[in-house]
């Protein structure tokens, strides 16, 4: 299923991609963060689905003034090259969110663009919340590390798991988790969002999302011709039986 067909599962109408702005978030990782807590790679998978469909506010500050934005797809990333203070592979929950595009956000969306509007915070219910040197349930038991804090050869964090519902998640001065934020645009994303216009278009069904970037690159070369052949019907055979994107004109 493409990004646009995902996106009007949330909307009353559907939106072409020119009513809509879409950008990408890391919400979360497996990091040590701030407040001496990382997610562990279950609670992140159990996330990727509890925020599809969540609303994106400001400061945590839930009003429905406050609502900007809403998520309408996620995935698991893991960078293979980078390892995490307790010694995991680094991994974090992207998602992928949309605005309508409106004379009110048109700042918002310029502020996001230039990095200005970045952080982000995400709000869940963790049932337990582990400590690395006691391995305690602070949720559930008592324990009396401190986070941050060594204790022999062991740095005391907490571990948060068992994810059973998510709030929503929010544009933040300063984030708990480092990394947490809007991402910068790739040349695949771009290739991507592209690719989805030109499919909506030409009715292509192709599934783009498992494509490698040459594979793209082709892709929307060929359908952009087919998209001018669809603008000017006159350049196309209408006798040619086997004309992929034969018009048929009424009189």
């Amino acid at each position: 299923m493409e990004l646009i067909e995902k996106l009007n599962k949330f909307t009353r109408r559907e939106f072409k991609e020119d009513e809509v702005y879409i950008f990408s978030v890391i919400l979360c990782d497996n990091e040590t963060d701030r407040d001496n807590e990382k997610f562990s790679l279950s609670a992140l998978s159990e996330m990727k689905s509890l925020f599809i469909g969540k609303t994106g506010i400001f400061d945590h500050n839930a009003k429905t003034s406050n609502q900007t934005a809403r998520i309408f797809d996620t995935e698991i990333v893991s960078d293979e090259t980078k390892i995490t203070k307790s010694g995991e592979v680094y991994t974090c929950l992207k998602a992928t969110a949309y605005m309508v595009r409106t004379k009110s956000n048109e700042d918002l969306i310029k502020e996001i663009e230039g990095g200005i509007k970045k952080e982000v915070s995400v709000s869940c219910r963790a049932e337990k919340r582990i400590c690395s040197v006691c391995s305690s349930d602070t949720l559930s038991s008592s324990c009396s590390h401190r986070g941050g804090k060594k204790y022999g050869d062991k740095k005391c964090y907490f571990t948060l798991s068992d994810i059973s519902d998510a709030y929503e998640w929010s544009f933040v001065a300063v984030p708990a988790q480092v990394n947490a934020g809007v991402t910068k645009s790739s040349e695949n994303d771009e290739l991507l969002k592209k690719a989805t216009r030109l499919c909506f278009l030409t009715g292509d069904s192709s599934d783009i999302k498992n494509m490698s970037e040459a594979e793209l690159s082709s892709l929307c070369e060929t359908l952009e011709k087919k998209t001018k052949k669809i603008k000017n019907p006159d350049s196309v055979n209408s006798h040619d039986d086997n004309s992929p994107y034969m018009m048929k004109r009424g009189r």
